[in-house]
C-alpha cells in the first residue's frame, strides 16, 4: 500500500496552513514557482530543491521530507500478534479508505471501527468467523469513514454506536476517561480534534499474549503526513503529539488513509513532527 501523502501532498497542506505564497515557497526552495507548482501537483521534487530551506519556512521536519520525496515507507507490520484484527480497505470516489474489524477471541464479540464506502467485506469477516457485532466506533464524521453506516446498522440493529459527534444521542457519545469492554478485550477514546472538530483515537489493549496496544486514528495521523487542518494545524498537531505519540512505540496505528505504521516509526520518519 503506498503513502496516502506525497511530497506534493505534504508541501501543500503545510504551505495552506500556514498561509505561504507558492512565490514564497519557491524561493525557499531555490527553484522557479512553475517548478515549484509541478512539485506540489506531481509528487517529484526537482534537482537541487531545498529541503532544509523550505521545511524551516513550513514549519516541516527536513530530513524526513526528504526521506519521503525518496520512496520512504513504514516497515511492514507482521500483525500476527493481533490475530483478532483486521484492515477493510475500500474504494469510492476517486479515494480509497480503510475500516477496522476487531475481535475478542473465546466470546466472538466483535466492533467495527468507521465503515468505509461497503459494509460488504465487514458483513463477509463477521460471517466467515462466526462473529456477533456489538460494538460500531467513528473516529470522525467525514463521508467517507461513514457512508456504509446505514446498510450496517440495518443489518445489526442492536449494534451500539460510539462517537464524538456533538449531535449524536447521549447515549452514543464517546465519555473521557471512558472503557468498553469486548470480551477481555478493551477500548478507550482519546480526543483528537484538527483534521475534525470530532477526531477521537480508539485505544484497544489486553490482547492475548500481551501483544502492544493498537490505536486506531481516523485522519487526526498518517503513515508520513497527517491529515489536513488548514487553520488548526498546530492544534491538531499538539493532539497527535499528546494523545498518539506519547504511546509505547511498538504501538500499532491504524489510519484511515494509507499502510499500518507504528507509533516508533512516526516519531523517526514523520516530517509533520520536527
Amino acid at each position: 500500500m503506498t503513502l496516502e501523502d506525497s511530497l506534493g501532498d505534504i508541501l501543500r497542506k503545510a504551505r495552506l496552513s500556514g498561509n505561504v505564497t507558492p512565490e514564497a515557497a519557491a524561493a525557499a526552495a531555490d527553484i522557479s514557482v512553475a517548478d515549484y507548482t509541478a512539485t506540489e501537483d506531481s509528487g517529484k521534487a526537482p534537482r537541487g530543491f531545498k529541503f532544509a530551506a523550505i521545511a524551516k519556512l513550513l514549519s516541516l521536519n527536513g530530513v524526513n521530507l526528504e526521506k519521503i520525496a525518496n520512496g520512504w515507507l513504514p516497515k511492514p507490520v507482521d500483525t500476527e500478534a493481533w490475530s483478532e484484527f483486521r484492515m477493510i480497505t475500500t474504494a469510492g470516489g476517486g479515494m480509497t479508505v480503510n475500516a477496522y474489524l476487531i475481535w475478542d477471541i473465546a466470546s466472538r464479540e466483535a466492533a467495527v471501527f468507521d465503515t468505509g464506502f461497503d459494509a460488504e467485506p465487514i458483513f463477509q469477516l463477521i460471517h466467515e468467523h462466526g462473529l456477533t457485532l456489538n460494538h460500531l466506533f467513528i473516529t470522525h464524521s467525514h463521508q467517507d469513514h461513514i457512508a456504509a453506516l446505514q446498510p450496517i446498522r440495518a443489518r445489526f440493529p442492536k449494534v451500539r454506536l460510539h462517537s464524538n459527534i456533538k449531535s449524536a444521542p447521549v447515549d452514543q457519545r464517546n465519555r473521557p476517561n471512558d472503557f468498553i469492554n469486548l470480551g477481555s478485550l478493551r477500548i478507550s477514546n482519546r480526543e483528537t480534534p484538527g483534521h475534525a472538530e470530532d477526531g477521537v483515537t480508539y485505544i484497544i489493549g489486553n490482547w492475548p499474549e500481551d501483544a502492544p496496544h493498537v490505536a486506531l486514528v481516523g485522519d487526526a495521523l498518517f503513515a508520513g503526513s497527517m491529515g489536513g487542518a488548514r487553520q488548526l494545524l498546530e492544534l491538531a498537531r499538539s493532539k497527535v503529539r499528546e494523545q498518539i505519540l506519547s504511546l509505547p512505540e511498538d504501538t500499532l496505528i491504524g489510519s484511515g488513509h494509507g499502510p499500518l505504521t507504528t507509533v516508533g516509526e512516526e516519531k523517526q520518519n514523520n516530517p509533520w513532527f520536527p
